[in-house]
């Protein structure tokens, strides 16, 4: 199960509180009013866990949290938000009932904590992470990193809640020692001798672009790691299960007479064909190039990036609108690790 983590935004609240609903106890859950207040005062403390549909993404779980200047967990900690705050104070984390039971709490949480843990070792000023659960759920939290602390004053539905607590690092990892040049020439002979991965072009599949596709779990993704096709690079560009296949019509990417010979032409538009579809941002590559900003051929005003093979320049592969969240790579201009 390929999954995404971006921050819920504003139109997502309601999606998020429905979760919220179905996770709690009526006595336990928050309030869309409280929802809406936390986004708006702390947008960059709600992240959500997405899996990736034709249409967007679909919101499966979230963490939300708010500032504290207080060390410790409380009814007015628990209630506002202290800007500058140097305590993260989560409210809740909550995954929709059919995906329980499949890791994406565990890995929504380790998610949280590394971008904490990234905000502080910047400046951010957080210093720690609080939280309250119920003593079942002492063994997700420590997984996450979370020690316990002990029962908790707040007061929130009929049962007892335990606070638990993650001290942030403040300090970034420290480097590596620096290797002398003998080493650096030893490693670099290493890497050159390593053999390149072989990419397979989709013609070598005889069921075409349905035998590259994963189908399980409702979402056809990628079967297998995207590489640059030139012979001789086999760069990866994205691991498997990240893009998913969506039927769409062509896009021109460029003039006929500059068409390199490595790369099989596109239908011309608006002849349908298959893409790749990533999201939610370029960091879901592996590696990747762009051109500059340039006006697409295709009817249409947009400014589009060219896709290209970060290591040896090759393209175009794809396409990426100015200002969208969305990256396309075409399926037959990709190479497949199988």
């Amino acid at each position: 199960m390929s999954i995404l983590y971006d921050l819920v935004s504003r139109d997502e609240i309601l999606a998020a509180h429905a979760i919220e609903v179905a996770g709690y106890p009526e006595d336990e859950a928050g309030s869309l009013a409280a929802f809406q207040y936390r986004q708006s005062q702390a947008p960059d403390l709600f992240v959500g866990a997405y899996l990736p549909v034709e249409s967007g993404r679909t919101l499966i779980g979230y963490v939300c949290s708010t500032l504290s200047d207080s060390d410790s967990l409380t009814h007015d900690s628990m209630s506002t938000h202290v800007v500058g705050g140097t305590s993260v104070c989560i409210h809740s984390v909550s995954v929709a009932p059919e995906q329980r039971g499949r890791g994406v709490a565990l890995g929504l949480l380790k998610e949280y904590v590394s971008r904490l843990e990234a905000a502080a070792q910047s400046g951010a000023g957080y210093q720690r992470i609080l939280l309250i659960a119920h003593e079942e759920m002492k063994g997700l939290y420590e997984k996450a990193g979370f020690e316990w602390v002990g029962l908790s004053p707040v007061v929130h539905g009929s049962r007892p809640w335990f606070e638990m607590r993650k001290v942030l690092s403040l300090q970034p990892p420290a480097p590596p020692p620096s290797a002398s040049p003998a080493d650096l020439w030893a490693a670099l002979q290493r890497v050159s001798s390593q053999q390149r991965p072989k990419a397979l072009l989709l013609p070598s599949f005889a069921g075409g672009v349905q035998d590259v596709v994963n189908d399980s779990g409702g979402s056809r993704t990628n079967k297998y790691d995207l590489l640059c096709p030139r012979d001789g690079c086999g760069s990866v560009i994205l691991k498997n299960d990240v893009a998913t296949l969506v039927e769409r019509e062509s896009v021109r990417l460029e003039p006929e007479e500059q068409l390199s010979s490595l790369l099989e032409a596109l239908p011309t538009p608006p002849t349908p064909m298959s893409w790749w579809r990533v999201t939610p941002n370029a960091m879901a590559f592996e590696n990747i190039g762009f051109s500059r900003p340039v006006q697409s051929l295709s009817p249409s005003s947009a400014k589009i990036k060219l896709l290209l093979c970060a290591e040896c320049d090759l393209g175009p592969l794809g396409w990426h609108e100015e200002g969208s969240s969305e990256f396309w790579l075409a399926c037959s201009r990709v190479g497949y690790r199988a």
